[in-house]
């Protein structure tokens, strides 16, 4: 982070996890009550690793791939619920290669994929139709597009992103009319995220993924974390299990480019993946052997 505010409120928050909320002091004590029937589901981007230029580089924060194998043997479910493939996460961060990782479920590109660390097995539907035919269309749609603007070819779906662009939200803003145009006109839908725009199957979002997973295995506390839009639709379903009596608890991992919505809905507010890093490692310590 660069940002010392946000650091400093980082570090504070993870000495001595404070959430802010009723709910989620509710949330936290359910899970150091009862991990063994917990889940932890975690963003990628922006909540495990920082948030860089290009998507290839974004590498684990230091400390994030010994806080999770800590946690994985703590907690009933251990879970990373990305936008990104994963088999290009797996290689990305190293799951695999931890000597002392316990279970680990990865739900990849908003659920359609799944990867566990008891089979080591990538289970996954074929694209839609549509993503093919956006992908054909996207080069004449982009030619004229400010330079730096990239596209990012995740196989079940395609990100327009802008980073790099001169001025990222006046190119996105340019970009986004033809772009949802696009989506709409092969069944797609166009979904805004952190300079970016992703053109990808419709029904498919981390709040849905996060249901799925606390039915399939019978979690009965939460906590998620996320840092972009992407990340709303679980904090939604953290209230609406919260309405059936499981106990969640939302936090955010901020920085300066975290929608305002996402920072005030969250429970409890860290420093980005650095504070990030160091809650796991709170909660690893106070959950003992």
């Amino acid at each position: 982070m660069t940002d010392s505010t946000h650091h400093d409120s980082a570090t504070s928050a993870a000495t001595s996890p404070a959430p802010r909320t009723p709910a989620g002091g509710a949330g936290l004590a359910a899970l150091l009550t009862a991990p063994e029937r917990a889940l932890i589901a975690l963003d990628y981007d922006g909540t495990l690793s920082p948030i860089v230029a290009r998507p290839a580089d974004a590498v684990p924060a230091p400390g994030a791939l010994a806080a999770l194998a800590g946690i994985s043997h703590r907690v009933g479910t251990l879970a990373i619920i990305t936008g990104r493939p994963v088999d290009s996460l797996l290689e990305l961060a190293g799951f695999e290669k931890l000597p002392d990782l316990g279970e680990l479920i990865i739900l990849g590109q908003y659920g359609l994929q799944r990867w566990d660390s008891q089979t080591r097995e990538i289970t996954s539907p074929d694209p839609l139709p549509g993503v093919a035919a956006v992908r054909a269309a996207l080069p004449d749609l982009l030619r004229d597009a400010p330079p730096g603007t990239v596209v990012e070819d995740k196989h079940h779906a395609l990100v327009v992103h802008v980073r790099r662009a001169a001025d990222p939200d006046s190119a996105l803003g340019a970009l986004a009319p033809a772009l949802t145009t696009l989506a709409e006109e092969h069944g797609l839908e166009a979904a805004p995220g952190k300079k970016v725009l992703e053109l990808r199957p419709p029904g498919h979002d981390k709040g849905g993924a996060l249901r799925g997973l606390v039915a399939n295995r019978g979690a009965r506390s939460v906590l998620v974390a996320g840092d972009d839009y992407g990340d709303l639709p679980a904090f939604t379903a953290v209230d609406e299990l919260r309405a059936t009596g499981i106990p969640g608890i939302t936090v955010c991992s901020d920085s300066p480019e975290v929608p305002d919505v996402l920072r005030e809905r969250a429970d409890l507010v860290v420093g980005g993946p650095a504070g990030m890093v160091s809650l796991l490692e709170v909660l690893v310590d106070r959950l003992g052997g």
